[in-house]
């Protein structure tokens, strides 16, 4: 029997649904939380997808783990709470190619790319709708160096580790654009702010004199009478 769950990572807790499907099988829930969280350890903080594979006859089971999401796992490498909900004007990370390198050789197995440059290729094609720069790059930028061959080296050696110079450097970059972003934000608030008082005001102002208008009586147009003079007397 095969029992599908997505646990998380390193702390996976006894929950009902968990229960009633290994219950039955008479399968300890405690010992299966206690294997899957030590499975699933190198992955805490986020979402895993695991799978039991359980003997019912022998009361035994396998845990099968896969790793989780690209987007996960760049998540986690940069430390981000979530994406770019705006990718095209909001970034919020900035990866370097040992970093892509790194979740690339992990995703690799699960992939269909052919080699480990290929993959290299499709997890940087994912940094661009989460709003991640690659080697201070636009994430399409990178791929089209990737092809060129730039980054050949590293991903030949595998190389996964970044030195802590080249980390300040990227941070360096990111916190910049980060404050171009903020004032572009701030000024478009303040644009928007105006916008809205100027049209506040006409509205305002049109309401007014309307309203002036509709206090203000009509004069009716004055008649001219033409006076008829009295005749004149006849001589005697």
């Amino acid at each position: 029997m095969i029992i599908k769950i997505l646990a998380d990572g390193g702390s996976m807790k006894p929950g009902p649904a968990l229960s009633q499907k290994l219950g039955p099988a008479g399968i300890n829930l405690g010992m299966v939380i206690s294997k899957v969280n030590e499975a699933t350890s190198e992955f805490k903080g986020m979402k895993v997808p695991v799978e039991l594979d359980v003997d019912i006859k022998t009361k035994t089971f396998k845990v099968h783990v896969a790793s989780p999401p690209v987007s996960a796992l760049l998540k986690k490498e940069l430390n981000l709470e979530k994406a770019s909900g705006d990718h095209k004007n909001n970034v919020v990370g900035n990866a370097s190619i040992e970093q892509i390198i790194s979740i690339a050789k992990m995703k690799h197995p699960n992939m269909l790319a052919k080699d480990l440059k290929g993959a290299v290729k499709s997890v940087t094609g994912t940094c661009v709708s989460l709003g991640i720069l690659v080697e201070n790059m636009n994430a399409k930028d990178a791929v089209k160096e990737i092809d060129k061959g730039k980054y050949d080296p590293e991903i030949k050696s595998g190389k996964t580790e970044t030195s802590q110079e080249k980390l300040k450097e990227l941070n360096y970059y990111l916190n910049n654009i980060k404050e171009q972003q903020e004032k572009a934000k701030q000024a478009k608030l303040a644009a928007e702010a105006a916008a809205a008082a100027t049209t506040e005001t006409t509205e305002a102002t049109a309401a007014a004199t309307t309203s002036t208008e509709a206090k203000t009586p009509v004069k009716a147009e004055e008649k001219t009478v033409e006076k008829t003079k009295p005749a004149a007397k006849a001589k005697k």
